[in-house]
């Protein structure tokens, strides 16, 4: 019996629409699989970035981080301060000193408490040396007090260097100076508030003080 052949060329057009649909399905399997692919990285970009919040700040933070004063606070306290800068009591104003170290003229004045009764000019020295003054006290060369021929003793005299404008209000209680020109002989402290010792004696502008 005759083995029967076949037609290639048959078979070939017969498996040709099997191909077609093979190579369709695979072409829209990888179309559609990449699809998936790119939807799903370009999906999660935005996701993430959504996700994400800007910073805030509040007021009363500036850009460094620190903290910004609250300017209602800070006016209530300045205005507190104000309040106890008036309340607080102010010292009483420290007594000008004359350039030799002696107290102003006015300070004199305030400590005499009395009126001028005579003045003049004459010449003053000082003494540092002596036991007892003429009134019967112990001479004191620290103390305030000076010696005059006449004037009675407890006498208050204030005695200025013209040239400094420098005073000392002095206490007679001894009888002095014996030379010729001078009519004031001051304890060495007295004479030290008004000119330098170095000086010995000077010119000086007197004032005879009464109650």
């Amino acid at each position: 019996m005759a083995a029967r052949h076949r037609n290639p060329r048959r078979y070939r057009l017969r498996l040709a629409p099997w191909l077609a649909v093979v190579l369709l399905a695979g072409v829209l399997a990888g179309g559609t699989a990449m699809a998936f692919e790119l939807t799903a990285g370009t999906s999660t970009t935005p996701r993430a970035a959504s996700t994400a919040t800007p910073p805030t700040t509040t007021p009363s933070t500036a850009a460094s981080g620190s903290p910004v004063p609250d300017r209602s606070t800070a006016s209530t306290r300045a205005a507190r301060g104000a309040d106890r800068a008036a309340s607080t009591p102010k010292p009483s104003p420290t007594p000008e000193r004359s350039p030799t170290g002696g107290p102003s003229p006015t300070q004199n004045e305030a400590q005499a408490g009395g009126q001028v009764i005579e003045s003049g000019t004459c010449g003053a020295s000082y003494y540092a040396s002596g036991q007892v003054t003429a009134n019967g006290e112990s001479f004191d060369p620290s103390g305030m007090t000076a010696a005059h021929r006449t004037l009675p003793f407890d006498t208050q005299v204030r005695v200025t260097n013209p040239q400094t404008g420098a005073s000392v209000v002095v206490r007679i209680n001894d009888r002095g100076p014996f030379v010729d020109g001078r009519c004031l002989d001051l304890a060495r402290a007295a004479f030290a508030k008004i000119a330098a010792l170095d000086l010995g004696h000077l010119q000086v502008r007197y004032e005879i003080l009464g109650d």
